[in-house]
């Protein structure tokens, strides 16, 4: 009896232990994506919130969610001018601060939400803490360069990839809330064609490195700049949308995510470059990635811990 006293005893004190290590660890759980200010996620191309309940950046909200951050989703237009995101973006920003009684956000961008959120940055950075580019189009496209050169302004191609572009938008907007948002496809695709990109960068350039495929400088005016991208097309062949990628990536000629080239999505201080491609980026579709990959929602939340780090 005494025998099985002191067991008890010592099994009792053993899972107090474990109680009293698992509780730090499990706060400290929590508390790992808990950045100061309000996350804000932007879709890029022909992007939505969500679409019939598919979130954009599948998974990514929940899981820093789930880690403590106050996140937000944007909804800009889906095709449509950097400039013209930007002020619709802009617009939600100051909503965001309003209602939450934070004084900055941390902005995320997928795509072309890389340049719409600098152009926030630019325009007011006394609101914004930190950009940061997910697989970014910040020094343009090959593909919208290519596009465009079979598509020239005012040609009946243009006509034609103009109205297919304007039926897939606006089956986004029905499906995703967004209706009340303008399009403009042909202004989405001179936004992101290398002439385009440069024209907002000699307005928007904070960040973006001035040459070669480096770092660009990560604290302008107050606003800190990160960026990762993806260097692979094909990574999952259960996954549908790796063909479209792997097509499209064969028009550079450098290292791509399949829609852009990694030097091109640089931006301020580069944090890596994955085996995923470009909607991989986001965790589409539904989370189908290359094996040896790391998770697509890890890197949202390292970036999350990154940011609270650094008192943002």
């Amino acid at each position: 009896m005494i025998v099985f006293l002191v067991r008890l005893r010592q099994r009792l004190l053993f899972a107090l232990a474990l109680l009293c290590l698992a509780a730090p660890m499990a706060h400290a759980q929590n508390g790992y994506t808990q950045t100061r200010y309000p996350i804000v996620l932007v879709h890029g191309l022909f992007g939505f919130d969500s679409l019939f309940g598919l979130d954009y950046f599948y998974g990514v909200p929940d899981a820093l969610r789930s880690g403590g951050a106050k996140v937000f989703v944007a909804q800009v237009s889906a095709a449509n001018s950097t400039e013209v995101r930007g002020e619709q973006l802009l617009a939600q920003v100051r909503n965001i601060l309003a209602v939450t009684g934070a004084a900055k956000v941390n902005l995320i961008g997928h795509s072309h939400g890389g340049p719409t959120a600098r152009y926030v940055a630019g325009v007011a950075p006394q609101l914004v803490a930190s950009v940061t580019s997910v697989g970014g189009v910040n020094r343009g496209s090959r593909v919208a360069d290519v596009v465009r050169g079979v598509a020239p302004p005012g040609s009946v191609s243009e006509t034609v990839a103009k109205g297919a572009a304007t039926a897939l938008v606006t089956l986004i907007n029905l499906a995703s809330g967004g209706s009340g948002l303008p399009q403009m496809p042909t202004a989405a695709l001179d936004s992101l064609t290398t002439a385009g990109a440069a024209r907002f960068n000699q307005r928007f350039g904070a960040g973006v490195p001035t040459s070669g495929c480096g770092n660009g400088a990560e604290l302008v005016a107050g606003v800190r700049y990160y960026s990762w991208t993806g260097t692979r097309n094909l990574t999952n062949v259960l996954d549908p949308s790796d063909a479209a990628l792997l097509a499209t990536g064969l028009v550079f000629g450098d290292a791509n995510d399949g829609l852009v080239s990694a030097c091109s999505a640089r931006l301020g201080r580069n944090l890596g470059d994955y085996r995923q491609n470009h909607l991989d980026e986001v965790n589409q579709m539904v989370g189908l990635r290359d094996w040896f990959s790391p998770d697509p929602v890890t890197l949202y939340r390292q970036q999350a811990n990154r940011l609270k780090t650094a008192g943002l």
